[in-house]
Order: structure tokens, then sequence, then C-alpha cells
């Protein structure tokens, strides 16, 4: 929690106090935007929209920059701290959050090295999570809320190992290298069962096989007898399963429709129609599918934002949903809202210098990049005055500190 103890030992709230917001978009579709507004934070949470703060600790001056959340990017894999085996390199997640993400949900911790893609065990996967969720998901890397200690599910499991996992705080599974002849015996449905019953949000791989090759193709027939939470990646991981298998996925099934910036985008825009039609845009979630063969991309959120609302015809305020609540939500995290009583978690950012645009909503219909100045975790400034993934701004941010 923000704060600090006073002289006496008392908890004292910080406030921080936003001011000179040229656009706020919130990331709840239905609320309004807000224009030449304002925003409190007090002890790490959203306290007030459009009001003023008494006597706040920090102030900063958007400078007629657009706040919106921070992105949530609901497909990566990481292994341990911030190297990624896949590429071989250090420090993604600092990237990552220059390039405007906040949280992120892990869709397996597969990339381990020497991890049996075709010899996995109940007690290995299970052992894998829980590890995972005693280490990466205890650390605040580079301020990064990560959501791991993602199980992949493997066939022979026993209610006991639910248990286990739900007992270290497990959230999250994942159908990726599953043996697919056991379908027959309902053992996928099962699994099903025993994680909701636990709160735990069930991915499922869908489209050609992954880089380990050691995955079955997962089309619309399989995707659909085992009804999943959320279905990973459908225009590709890196490969999509055929256009009208798409249109019946999202036809036949209820939940979370994922977007990757690994995909086939032309197969993107075939999912993103169908669901435009359906009136549904509210089950696009969104992902990089990273780190791994596609590569580290630090504006990959930010990317995915950009072709949906500049080349798919998606109406930006629904895109920037996408991005971040719709994802947090279908992941059962709590953020991705910027409104009284919800964390912190936000983007001060605008168009850079060349760009027609005049706030981040344009920013995003145009395909431009915008520039960040800064980001917020938790109500704590964790980059201020300029990103490292962007271009700054032409809009300048002044910060000061009333007291410490």
């Amino acid at each position: 929690m923000a704060g600090h103890l006073n002289d006496d030992g008392a908890h004292h709230m910080v406030t921080t106090l936003i001011t000179d917001i040229g656009l706020l978009v919130t990331g709840d579709p239905a609320a309004p935007l807000r224009h030449d507004t304002q925003l409190v934070i007090e002890d790490g949470v959203v306290a007030a929209v459009g009001e003023d703060a008494t006597a706040p600790d920090r102030v900063l001056s958007a400078g007629g920059m657009s706040v919106m959340p921070g992105l949530v990017d609901g497909h990566v894999h990481p292994t341990f701290g911030e190297w990624t085996p896949a590429q071989n390199s250090i420090g993604w997640l600092h990237n990552y959050l220059h390039g405007g993400t906040t949280s992120m949900v892990s869709a397996g911790e597969l990339h381990l090295p020497g991890l049996p893609m075709d010899a996995l065990s109940p007690e290995l996967v299970t052992s894998l999570a829980v590890t995972s969720l005693h280490t990466t998901a205890r650390v605040r890397q580079s301020g990064v809320k990560m959501t791991a200690g993602t199980v992949l599910l493997t066939s022979g499991m026993s209610e006991a190992h639910f248990d286990r996992l739900a007992a270290a705080g497990a959230s999250q599974a994942k159908f990726i290298f599953y043996d697919w002849s056991h379908l027959d015996s309902g053992e996928p449905m099962t699994y099903l069962d025993w994680a909701h019953e636990r709160g735990i949000t069930v991915k499922m791989h869908s489209g050609g096989v992954s880089r380990s090759g050691s995955s079955r193709v997962a089309g619309h027939e399989l995707v659909s007898a085992v009804r999943p939470d959320v279905v990973a990646h459908i225009s590709g991981g890196p490969i999509p399963m055929p256009d009208e298998e798409i249109r019946q996925t999202i036809d036949d099934l209820p939940g979370a429709i994922e977007v990757c910036s690994s995909m086939n985008y032309r197969a993107t825009q075939v999912a993103v129609d169908r669901l435009t039609e359906r009136s549904e845009l509210h089950r696009l979630t969104l992902g990089t599918d990273t780190p791994g063969g596609t590569g580290v991309i630090p504006r990959g959120m930010l990317r995915n934002v950009l072709y949906l609302a500049s080349v798919c015809g998606v109406d930006p305020v629904l895109a920037v949903a996408a991005a971040t609540s719709s994802t947090a939500a279908a992941h059962g995290l709590r953020t991705g809202v910027l409104a009284p009583g919800w964390p912190a978690d936000l983007l001060v950012l605008g168009p850079i210098t060349g760009s027609r645009a005049t706030d981040v909503l344009e920013c995003f219909r145009l395909g431009d990049l915008p520039g960040i100045a800064a980001v917020f975790v938790d109500g704590e400034p964790v980059v201020l005055g300029r990103s490292e993934q962007t271009p700054p701004p032409r809009q300048r941010l002044e910060h000061r500190l009333v007291r410490s």
C-alpha cells in the first residue's frame, strides 16, 4: 500500500493530484469520455475524477495530454526474473512497462530450459506452477503486476493437484500440450469444472502448433468441445484455425476471444468483423504471446490497439477497453478501469511531434504511436518524464512534490 509513517508512527495517505488532463479514457466503454479534467489518487487507488484534492503530496500537470488505464497483457511467457530463454534477453519486463504495460498474465512458464514438453506429468506441471507462484508471482519486477503460476494442464491430474494449486494461490490454467486422445473420456471438461470450483480461469491454445511443435491443431471442433474461458490467440499463435472455424468458434462459445501480437493480421480482421457483427467486441481480449518466437515486443500491446483502431475499424474507445478492462476481467484481475476505488494503474501520454492527432484516441484511429510521459502502478510513478520505449510526446509533463 502506498503511504508512509508520520513522525508519531501514524499512517499518512499519499495523495497525488493529476491536473490539466486533456482527455481521460477510463477503460470502461460505457463511461463517458472526460475532457479538461483532473484525477485524485489516494493510497494507490483512484479517489476521485473531476474533483480537486486538499493538500496533495504530489501534483502532476499533464499539460493537456491524455490519461488512460495501464495496458493489460493477457498472454506472456515468463520464466524467472526478467530473463527470457526464448530470446536469451534480459530486462524485458522493464521494457514492456516503458511500453505502457502495467499488468501481465502468464499463459504458462513453458520456456524453462529442459522442460520436457512431450513428457509432462501431473506432478511436474503442478510443481512448476507452485514454484512460479512462490517466486515469479511474488516479485514486482520493474513495477509490472505479474499474474504467474499458470498450470500447463496434462492428462492424469487428480482433484488433489487442483487443491494444491488453489492452496498456493493459482488463478490461471492452460490447455496447450494436452494429449487430446483423452478428449472423449471427458477429462478436459472435468478439469474445467475443478478449475472453476477453485476460481481458476482456463485458457486454451487454439490454431496450429506452437513453436515447440508438440501441440495438436486446435480448431472449432476441439475448442467447442472443451469450452474454455478464454480462446487463446484465435487469429494465430502463430497459425490460426481456418476462417470459417474462427467464425463458428465466436458464434458457439460465450467466453473471451483473444488476439495476440503474434497474429495472422488477416485472420484478426475476420475475428474482429465477426465480433462486430454480433455486437460483442466486449469479448475481445489482447495479449502479445511473447517473449517467444515472435520476439520481445515492448510496444506490443500498443501495436495491438493501433492495429484494431486504424486497420480493423474498431472504435478507439473499444480498442482501449480490449487492452485494459476486458482483458483484466477475463482473467479475474481488478485493474483496467479508472474509477473511484480502482487501482491507480495508468498512463499519461499524447501525440508525438509530427502526428496529426490531438489526443490519444486520435493517435489510435490514425495508427500513430503515442508518446508516453508517465506510467503509474498502484498510484506510484514508475516511469516519470520520458518512456525509454517511445519518442517523447509533444506536450510536457510537469511534476512537483509538495511534501515527502
